[in-house]
């Protein structure tokens, strides 16, 4: 038996370790719907997917409770792979390990999926509880939503009965979030030309930045966390101009909503300036200690001698031309919100980019709760790329959910919470992209509430969540279930 079996309350924790055991990232769901669909079918209730792959599961109110508004309860099935380097991991076939750290449930090396397996794991406890009391409930469980929302986005009206919503994927127990951010992915592409070098006067040298804590790009874009693709575009600019370095290739990064944790290149550099450009490597690893030193404790940045031979490298002003439109894109928080100063507003993350056998990637991820700033945000990077003559495209744009602040259930929810902990709850906008907003504009007049337990560093092997948040969280949602306003 798993340690986290034996965690209160054990109904939670037997479903999250269950949850754990089968792979579930994005793009890959099939093996978690199965096992989601086979659950709501031993217990008796109404279970299908719907046409997009959103599983749906029916449990009627407990007598007594008919006239109670009915309650969807949400959460998304998929979690983001993420692994530190020197961990074997295949997330498509293995199981997740977790490890009890004190007052904290982590992941061995990896994503621990608390982001949403925890909201799932308390939604499968609530099905299976036939003591709680409540009105009518629907679970609604939505595919890729780390990767798109696709399943939020592919939900079709009627197909929900519910007139409250509660998204079980918010993580600072305590806290209520009525609203949140709207998003766009920039998406950009470039072919470059290749030119050849005297192999025989060049070396190859492999960069690699490692190591740093990374996080959710939205719940964590204003801690000053470092982005490893902005600091290795960074140094590539400056060791072209004054040593002559080349790229034979670059990569890092590889979910659009996480901020990249390393990046890597191969670059070929003239024999005679390699002494001056180790020295640069020492010099921008000092920088970069001294800049994030108190925040990225344990960041590595080195070069060394490595086998690929000096060959076709990007053409000189090719790369110059795309390092500088990387080096021109804004990453990390554009503004707060005026009104609520201390709350992030607009924000991007330069998530993705590959260099490598003459075709040029890159993907940022812009979050703005205000639409005009998150066009703007998002012009302001099509702009650079398209002046370094790339193609530019949008897509997967949601948007924000607008707070309502006389929402019936969340007057509700308030005041259960300080009958439960004796105070109030901090209600909060979240800058990060809830289903709320997709889901809340297929179903207007939804009334909807986001919280759940406490969590850090979700999309980072440094995952984890903290265990007395969960009974409290538990807690609190069996209560605001059995307090459910009136029809």
């Amino acid at each position: 038996m798993s340690d986290i079996q034996s965690l209160k309350p054990s109904s939670v924790w037997k479903h999250f370790h269950a949850i754990t055991q089968v792979p579930r990232p994005s793009g890959h769901m099939d093996a978690i719907r199965a096992f989601l669909l086979d659950y709501g079918k031993s217990l008796g209730l109404e279970t299908y997917a719907d046409s997009v792959g959103n599983v749906i599961i029916r449990k009627p109110a407990t007598p007594g409770m008919e006239n109670r508004k009915g309650v969807i309860l949400q959460a998304h099935m998929d979690m983001v792979p993420q692994k530190n380097n020197d961990v074997k991991h295949d997330f498509e076939r293995d199981p997740i390990t977790t490890w009890i750290d004190g007052d904290w449930v982590r992941a061995k090396g990896t994503t621990l999926g608390a982001d949403n397996g925890m909201g799932l794991a308390a939604i499968m406890a609530v099905l299976e509880d036939k003591s709680l009391r409540h009105g009518p409930l629907e679970a609604l469980i939505t595919k890729d939503e780390e990767t798109g929302m696709d399943g939020a986005f592919g939900l079709k009206p009627g197909e929900l009965k519910g007139e409250i919503l509660l998204n079980l994927d918010s993580e600072d127990e305590g806290q209520l979030f009525i609203g949140c951010a709207g998003g766009v992915d920039v998406n950009v592409g470039r072919g470059y030309a290749e030119e050849s070098i005297d192999a025989d006067a060049y070396a190859a040298v492999n960069v690699v930045l490692k190591g740093l804590r990374g996080g959710h790009s939205g719940m964590e874009i204003n801690k000053g966390r470092a982005n490893a693709n902005k600091m290795m575009v960074r140094f590539l600019r400056d060791v072209a101009s004054v040593h002559g370095a080349r790229i034979a290739r670059m990569e890092g990064g590889n979910m659009r909503n996480a901020i990249p944790r390393e990046a890597f290149a191969v670059l070929c550099v003239p024999k005679d300036k390699v002494d001056g450009f180790m020295e640069a490597v020492k010099q921008y690893a000092a920088v970069l200690a001294d800049e994030f030193g108190t925040i990225e404790d344990t960041l590595s940045f080195t070069a060394s001698a490595c086998d690929c031979p000096c060959g076709k490298v990007m053409a000189a002003d090719e790369q110059r031309t795309l390092l500088n439109a990387l080096y021109a894109c804004h990453d990390g928080v554009l503004r707060y919100i005026p009104t609520i100063p201390d709350t992030v507003e607009t924000s991007s993350n330069m998530s993705i980019v590959k260099m490598e056998e003459g075709r040029f990637e890159a993907q940022f991820l812009v979050r703005s709760s205000s639409e005009s700033m998150k066009t703007y945000l998002a012009n302001t990077i099509e702009s650079s790329f398209e002046l370094a003559g790339a193609q530019v495209e949008m897509s997967g744009a949601y948007s924000g959910w607008q707070p309502d602040v006389n929402s019936p259930i969340l007057k509700s929810m308030k005041e259960v919470y300080k009958s439960l902990f004796g105070q109030e709850p901090d209600v909060e906008v979240v800058h990060a992209g809830l289903e709320c907003g997709i889901i809340g504009a297929a179903m207007p007049g939804l009334d909807m509430i986001s919280f759940g337990p406490t969590l850090r560093s979700p999309h980072s092997p440094d995952e984890r969540v903290f265990v007395p948040s969960v009974e409290k969280f538990y807690k609190f949602l069996v209560a605001s279930l059995e307090n459910a306003p009136l029809k």
